[in-house]
């Protein structure tokens, strides 16, 4: 059951003896690879990252999943408005605002964005006893592929037993929708305990820590299990289940053009199997300019403590974003993380939903004053961004900007905060899948233009 405390690791290329000059000859060689003049893409009208001179992403394909908006018309003229957020034509908002004291808001979300419509009782009934037998993975694989090759991002280990999920499946490569479906449900209810199993195993074996592995609880809510399988003891109150049952819910979707669920369409239209689909969608969330933006924020916030001295005075913070604005301080990119949007403008309605969350965990917590220095930079930031980069519209913070902080509060680990927006969107990427493959479009294939030169073959005596 245990593996191997010896770390192994993968050395540089100059750091093994036997090719070091040989490695050193491929190293120079990258050299030689030319960066393209940026002046063709503006020739050519290329859309760097699929988005027009003005940010907007090029429309590529229709959804009904989700829509997202920032803009309303009127008189033929849009008018930037606070952001709204529809999942299957329903807005966030309203679906979390009359939650009450339902506790399963996330599965309710999940029956929307996979059916098209919220459940009644009965459909949701149906739904959690699907789901709470699907919540298991088994010793042996517990054992031979999650406690393997631990290590501290939880990201790959998610990709990892994703794709071994494949070989215990009996019809894995079965694309029909009936089959896809099902696949989709064993994953959303796998991926948490795929998460915080990993976690345990590489606190066990990397960081000597106890390894506590406890199964889910049928009569709880996914959030619920989340937090009772995490922590040592598995208590948690009704409240902090609240706030990750929300943190689930506004992390669910967010229309099809984002780069992980826009990467679900692009290789779902291949016809390849749902865990391949599945573990490249993770690839993309992992990159830090997409699921990992809330660490950003994080690492910003601790650097912002220690570099003022009055969390409570305005004018010290804004001196010293200030800093952070002109590449003077923190990480030297001059980017206040967490702030700004490409769709949203006046406001980012998951930011605000959570920040509600955040304000009642933040004073069962007795952590106000640490709420109140978020909003304190997020007030200012969005003064010196608009004045910093002479723009006219509006800044808004945006979701990432207090997920970390209520995970945080929530005694979540760092290591598992992508991990969560894995699982919150593997709902919203198993809705997209399904879409693609009903609608039977063609292979995603967009174009490159070829801007080098031809030139002709050279026999190996003639290269030099």
């Amino acid at each position: 059951m245990y593996e191997d405390k010896e770390k192994i690791e993968m050395p540089d290329l100059l750091e093994i003896d036997e090719i070091k000059s040989d490695a050193e000859l491929l190293i120079n060689e990258l050299h030689d690879v030319r960066k393209i003049d940026n002046n063709l893409y503006v020739e050519y009208d290329v859309k760097r990252g699929l988005r027009d001179a003005n940010g907007k992403g090029v429309l590529t394909g229709l959804t009904e999943v989700s829509d997202v908006v920032a803009f309303d018309l009127v008189d033929g003229d849009k008018v930037p408005c606070d952001g709204r957020l529809y999942y299957q034509g329903i807005n966030v908002m309203d679906i979390v605002n009359n939650l009450g004291d339902r506790i399963h808001g996330f599965e309710e979300v999940s029956f929307l964005l996979l059916f098209g419509h919220l459940p009644n009782r009965d459909e949701l009934d149906a739904y959690l006893h699907v789901s709470s037998n699907l919540q298991e993975l088994g010793a042996r694989f517990v054992r031979d592929v999650v406690m393997k090759a631990s290590n501290g991002n939880i990201m790959n280990a998610l990709q990892r037993c994703v794709l071994t999920l494949y070989t215990y499946d009996k019809s894995p490569d079965d694309i029909t929708p009936e089959n896809v479906l099902r696949q989709s449900l064993e994953l959303i209810n796998k991926l948490p305990l795929i998460a915080v199993y990993s976690y345990h195993s590489y606190m066990h074996f990397r960081k000597d820590d106890a390894l506590i592995i406890r199964n889910p609880k049928k009569n709880l809510s996914l959030s619920e299990n989340i937090l009772q399988m995490l922590r040592p003891d598995g208590h948690y109150t009704q409240l902090e289940a609240k706030v990750l049952d929300i943190a689930l819910i506004v992390h669910a979707d967010h229309g099809g053009g984002n780069n992980s669920t826009f990467t679900t369409h692009v290789v779902t239209s291949s016809g390849t199997d749902t865990y391949s689909s599945t573990a490249a969608s993770i690839g993309s969330l992992k990159g830090p300019k997409h699921g990992g933006a809330n660490l950003k924020v994080q690492e910003m916030f601790r650097n912002l403590r220690e570099n003022i001295v009055n969390l409570e005075d305005d004018a010290e913070i804004e001196a010293y974003l200030k800093m952070i604005l002109d590449k003077k301080a923190f990480d030297g990119a001059g980017l206040i993380y967490g702030m700004g949007h490409a769709v949203y403008t006046l406001s980012d309605p998951r930011e605000v939903l959570l920040k509600e969350y955040a304000r009642n965990l933040a004073v069962e917590k007795n952590l106000v004053k640490e709420f109140e220095f978020y909003d304190r930079v997020e007030r200012i930031a969005k003064k010196l961004i608009a004045e910093n980069k002479g723009i006219h519209k509006p800044v808004c913070a945006n979701v990432d900007f207090y997920s970390g902080f209520v995970y945080s509060m929530l005694g979540i680990p760092e290591e598992l905060f992508t991990p969560l927006f894995a699982i919150a969107r593997m709902s919203g990427w198993s809705a997209h899948r399904l879409e693609e493959l009903v609608n039977g479009g063609k292979i995603v294939r967009p174009a490159f233009k070829y801007v080098g030169e031809h030139v002709e073959y050279r026999k190996m005596d003639d290269r030099h």
